[in-house]
């Protein structure tokens, strides 16, 4: 493990994971950023056609479902696998995955619609597990690289969080223009060879990392790098693993609907009773108790927050093809790069926002993370009440000024610098040292949870005649309350973490 000084920079390891994380997010959110218009896009153009309701609903089930996966993720990195072999699988998988959605969006290779639905939905199976190898491990190999103490945990998260937004700025560039205006098929090529770049990467940069990240036994034994049989292991899961999704999908397609909200049913009693028995048995103490229920009460929120945020690739997608005005000088905006605007200004804020937190450390008045939560709260409400205007303009049909969702973007940004980083460094310093990727997989559970409701939630509002804007406004508002009012017990449960 590195133990140089703060004064002596990062450790090399940051950077081959840095890098390694842009890819695998150029992947990501190259294909998210085609999701729901290709969905939504006429049979004639090569599209699904399908309506808006159900296009959300697709897009909210593989969204919540790429965060939830990395809790068996995790526990396969901590009890089996390592961090290391989990990330060449799940990078491996999702290449695949990224390359039967290409093959499923080109009417001339796979013929029927039906045919191309069930390679698609298979290829998104596929992505959903094979990013359940990937994220949490990545993320915890980047906290092992610094001790708990360490001042620089904060920036190297922030850092490492730049390199996920690199990656998502430049895929609906390359990824988002090429499916658009050139052919769906080449947008998610794209998207897939990026993958295999991310994987080559982490391969070829692997001596950085030093014994961080190897599997479980072999630090103690000195080993210090993969073995053959760790290969060999890493080609059988990448294997079992769309073998397991296409058994899913055989046994799904010829069940009825009974059996499919009983086998819902059954893995979420399940889910939740391995999360519970894992929490359990690798906590002790009171010290490490009140620090997991301080994990535990930010994920709430963090659903919350993302339930709002996620309307990005959502609803505000389909808002900028909709209702916006996206005629430049001439020149039509294509749909899939309003999703870059997070990116660019995270790219731009981030180094601003981990500079702040050093300064105000230094003077003693850095928020403690509850408090920055709130925070994210209220900058996330003032985004949403903006919205809301925008959405009232464009009622009737008319088309607005892009700069609507410009800003709307731009402050939801500033809310999740605010957050999520924090809330990566945070689990990683409040979990216990066993289950710290279990916990890493609890976290991203919420951001599931969030992406589920933010593609539900008009449909269920709806419902109640209230307009989805408005509601998420006051969701965040009160959130934010809330958590200043909790905040002076949470900080009393971290025990000293700040």
């Amino acid at each position: 493990m590195d133990t140089a000084k703060p004064t002596q920079g990062h450790p090399k390891g940051l950077y081959s994971l840095f890098f390694t994380e842009m890819w695998e997010r150029f992947s990501y959110y190259g294909m998210r950023a085609l999701l729901t218009i290709f969905l939504t896009a006429e049979l004639a153009t090569g599209g699904f056609g399908l309506d808006r309701a159900e296009s959300l609903k697709v897009y909210g089930i593989f969204t919540a479902l790429v965060y939830l996966t990395p809790i068996l993720g995790g526990w396969f990195a901590d009890k089996v696998l390592g961090q290391r072999k989990s990330i060449l699988i799940g990078g491996l998988v999702m290449a695949i995955g990224q390359f039967m959605l290409a093959a499923s969006a080109a009417p001339d290779l796979l013929g029927d619609l039906e045919a191309r639905k069930n390679f698609f939905y298979l290829g998104l199976g596929v992505l959903i597990l094979g990013n359940g190898f990937f994220k949490p491990n990545i993320s915890t190999i980047v906290g092992d690289l610094y001790d708990n103490d360490d001042p620089r945990k904060d920036g190297a998260f922030t850092i490492f969080y730049m390199g996920i937004n690199i990656g998502a700025f430049l895929s609906p560039f390359v990824a988002g223009t090429l499916g658009e205006k050139v052919g769906w098929p080449y947008g998610y090529l794209a998207a897939g060879i990026g993958m295999l770049i991310g994987v080559l990467w982490f391969y070829g940069r692997r001596h950085t990392l030093e014994d961080i990240g190897l599997p479980p036994g072999y630090k103690e034994k000195g080993i210090t790098q993969l073995l053959p049989k760790d290969w060999r292991d890493v080609i059988i899961y990448t294997v079992a693993n769309v073998a397991f999704v296409f058994l899913v999908m055989l046994i799904w397609n010829n069940t009825s609907d009974t059996i499919h909200t009983l086998m819902v049913w059954v893995l979420g009693i399940a889910g939740a009773g391995f999360i519970g028995l894992s929490i359990f048995k690798g906590t002790s103490g009171s010290t490490e108790w009140t620090r997991v229920f301080v994990i535990l009460i930010l994920a709430f929120f963090n659903i919350v927050f993302w339930a709002g945020f996620e309307q990005a690739g959502g609803t505000f997608n389909l808002f900028a093809q909709e209702n916006t005005n996206r005629n430049v000088g001439g020149f039509e905006i294509p749909t899939t790069w309003f999703q870059n605007i997070n990116p660019i200004a995270i790219v731009t804020l981030a180094p601003l926002f981990s500079i702040l937190w050093i300064k105000l450390a230094a003077k003693k008045l850095n928020p403690r993370t509850p408090v920055k939560f709130a925070l994210a709260m209220f900058v996330g409400a003032v985004a949403f009440f903006i919205m809301t205007q925008a959405s009232n303009q464009a009622e009737g049909g008319n088309l607005v000024s892009p700069m609507w969702l410009v800003l709307v973007y731009v402050l939801l940004t500033v809310g999740e610098l605010m957050l999520s980083p924090i809330g990566l460094s945070m689990v990683t310093k409040l979990s216990p040292g066993k289950i710290t990727s279990i916990m890493m997989g609890v976290w991203m559970a919420s951001f599931a949870l969030g992406n589920y409701f933010a593609a539900t939630l008009e449909q269920i509002l709806t419902a109640y005649d209230f307009d989805l804007y408005p509601f998420i406004t006051y969701l965040m508002l009160i959130s934010g309350v809330l958590l200043l009012l909790l905040s002076p017990l949470l900080n009393k449960f971290m025990k000293g973490i700040h």
